[in-house]
């Protein structure tokens, strides 16, 4: 009795010892959150990417996402029951402001939501046309925070 208990927690350990490696061989997934480039105008303005999670990412954020997504509605200032699900929203108005405004017309800008906050990738002609972008976007409904990450590249 005693070797088939040892030997059932060796070939327990044996899967959990093998997980790992086979999450890190997998390839990053998209989580969902919404991505768009809103301008493509500066040519030499390397392409963004969405981002992306290992399967071992993604078990480590689980909990916190799920618990940065409720928090939210919980203490009520939501209207959603997480804040994740405001970025679907979100993302396309950005989008839509963005270009309606006319001044990121010659930039390469992508836009990028979760929980809320919107990410600001790409390139802009320079660091005025950066400023406004971010004060634009902090402006829209529902948008809590502005992470800008747009760079000056210069023609």
């Amino acid at each position: 009795m005693r070797s088939l208990v040892a030997g059932g927690m060796l070939a327990a350990f044996g899967l959990v010892a093998a997980s790992p490696a086979s999450a890190a061989e997998a390839p990053p997934r998209d989580v969902g959150d919404p991505f768009l480039q809103v301008t493509g105008a500066i040519a030499g303005c390397p392409a963004q990417q969405r981002s992306t999670f290992t399967e071992e990412q993604m078990r480590a954020e689980a909990h916190s996402r799920a618990e940065r997504g409720t928090r939210c509605y919980q203490s009520g200032r939501c209207r959603l029951p997480s804040s994740y699900d405001y970025d679907k929203e979100i993302i396309p108005r950005v989008k839509k402001a963005l270009l309606a405004d006319g001044r990121f017309s010659d930039s390469s800008m992508w836009v990028e939501g979760q929980r809320r906050w919107v990410w600001l990738k790409g390139c802009v002609r320079n660091r005025p046309d950066a400023v406004a972008a971010e004060k634009l976007v902090r402006e829209i409904d529902d948008v809590e925070r502005v992470i800008n990450e747009l760079v000056v590249k210069a023609r």
